[in-house]
């Protein structure tokens, strides 16, 4: 019984510090935590460029479904030029990767196993659903039908969290 009651508290311990220990990985708020972050880096420039940070720097918590450096160099140039000349337009095609609240995997899984799908309002008021496909990738549908993959979780910000995806969803 002793060592039932010694492995358990050992457990939880160990949970405890790896808690702490993941939360102090958020070094800044989810825009600089984009900026240090090279495969985000992109992202972090047209949240910017669409006069976006000063939201990323609020509170939040935000989850941000952040395209990857590969997802926007797969956009022509002149119609990336053109949005990035374009503030208004650009901010309405990123506000469709940011949702209010924070939304990890665990919670995100949680919300699958529940229903099956998951839909979240993004900043501009648009649905984004979330499901799985025939090979178990999790994607995210906008309310066009534009889908992008899921390719990594859990990337966290003082104020929320990013999840990455490998495209961007157009408007």
């Amino acid at each position: 019984m002793k060592k039932l009651i010694l492995t358990v508290l050992a457990v939880v311990a160990i949970g405890v510090s790896s808690n702490k220990l993941f939360a102090q990985a958020a070094s800044g708020d989810l825009l600089v935590t984009m900026s240090a972050n090279p495969d985000y880096e992109a992202m972090a420039i047209a949240l910017r460029a669409a006069n976006l940070g000063a939201t990323l720097k609020g509170a939040g918590p935000y989850t941000v479904f952040a395209p990857n450096t590969i997802a926007f160099s797969n956009i022509p140039s002149d119609k990336l030029d053109a949005l990035m000349k374009d503030p208004a337009a650009l901010a309405t095609v990123l506000k469709g990767h940011i949702v209010t609240g924070k939304y990890d995997k665990a919670a995100i899984l949680a919300a699958l196993r529940a229903t099956g799908k998951a839909t979240l309002k993004t900043l501009d008021g648009q649905t984004l659903t979330l499901g799985v496909n025939e090979a178990k990738n999790l994607i995210l549908t906008d309310s066009q039908g534009n889908t992008v993959k899921v390719v990594a979780f859990d990337i966290l910000g003082s104020n929320g969290v990013i999840i990455g995806v490998d495209g961007i969803l157009t408007k």
